[in-house]
């Protein structure tokens, strides 16, 4: 099969096309057929050379995949060959076949090409874990994200607002403001040009809001707790700014009974990403098949030309999420 490989550490430029043997289903995995692989931010920092997969996972990049079941393990129940499907993997989804976790397939939603399936469980399974089940999100309260364009950003705004939050976000343009004002957000702030931590307590008519999802660390994660409400819920999923934020002063923290998390999902075992991927079946998945919330696609590469999607991500002019689409 067809696959990338990270020839080394670097640039785009280092992402090759190889020949790799076919992999084999174990004990509960399925063999997926890729028709369509998401590309995340964890790719890149994989292929920089800083973010190695976990103990077992292949070597090839890729978190997200969707296709068609070509091979079944033994003891996998509930699914057949020729299911189409969606997974979330450790790795392996730069592939013309991959391997997956039976614990994490979902269906591919009803009317969705496997492009828009291959947007849904990296960004939807980080979404829900961290600001539904860690930051235990709840209908009548404000959720600030940032970078409200991303993948991570757009699931956000499409899911908080779906279960009845008011969201703020912020994003790097006008363009990409009004953006996020399409997609549900009650406040989209320019990051740029506006003063977003006075914006977003003045919005809150000083009260601050309930949850932030954070992905830029550094300076933000001073100004995110001055933005936080009563009993307010800091989640930080990752540091486009680095992880350490100086002379922090933390007694907002204790004033304001905040509570500070964070996580990484790749590492997380299968049982851990099954319960996420129930919780997205019986909650979630009814909201696909309706079409009241769709995965916002960017764009879309062929996987021979893997480092033009990376090239673009790194870009930052991109609003949603870059697919890889593998012919067959």
């Amino acid at each position: 099969m067809h696959a990338i490989a990270i020839s080394r550490f670097g640039g785009p430029e280092v992402l090759q096309v190889v020949d790799l043997d076919r992999p084999n289903p174990g004990p509960g995995e399925v063999l997926i057929r890729v028709r369509a692989a998401g590309v995340n931010r964890p790719d890149i920092v994989q292929r920089e050379g800083r973010y190695p997969p976990p103990p077992g996972a292949p070597e090839t990049p890729g978190l997200e995949v969707a296709g068609s079941i070509n091979m079944v393990g033994a003891g996998v129940e509930g699914w057949d060959v020729g299911d189409e499907v969606c997974a979330l993997v450790a790795g392996g989804g730069y592939a013309e076949y991959c391997l997956a976790p039976a614990e994490t397939l979902l269906p591919v939603p009803k009317g969705f090409s496997f492009t828009e399936a291959a947007a849904l469980p990296e960004t939807f399974f980080t979404v829900w874990s961290n600001v539904f089940d860690r930051a235990y999100l709840d209908a009548g309260e404000t959720l600030l994200v940032h970078g409200g364009t991303s993948g991570i950003g757009t699931t956000a705004i499409q899911l908080a607002k779906a279960f009845g939050a008011r969201v703020f976000t912020t994003a790097g343009s006008q363009d990409k403001c009004t953006f996020c004002h399409e997609l549900g957000a009650d406040l989209a702030l320019n990051y740029r040009t506006d003063d977003w931590q006075k914006e977003v307590l003045a919005a809150s008519d000083g009260k601050g809001v309930n949850v932030v999802l954070d992905m830029v660390g550094g300076d933000y994660v001073a100004k995110n707790l001055a933005c936080l409400a009563q009993d307010g819920r800091l989640v930080q999923i990752a540091f486009l700014r680095g992880p350490v934020v100086g002379e922090l002063n933390l007694l907002p923290v204790m004033l304001k009974r905040l509570t500070v998390t964070g996580s990484t999902l790749r590492p997380r075992d299968n049982a851990f990403k099954g319960a996420i991927a129930q919780s997205l079946a019986d909650m979630v998945w009814p909201l696909l098949d309706a079409g009241t919330i769709k995965p916002v696609i960017d764009s879309t590469f062929p996987l021979a030309d893997a480092a033009g999607a990376h090239a673009r991500m790194e870009s930052g002019v991109h609003m949603g999420k870059i697919i890889l689409e593998i012919a067959h």
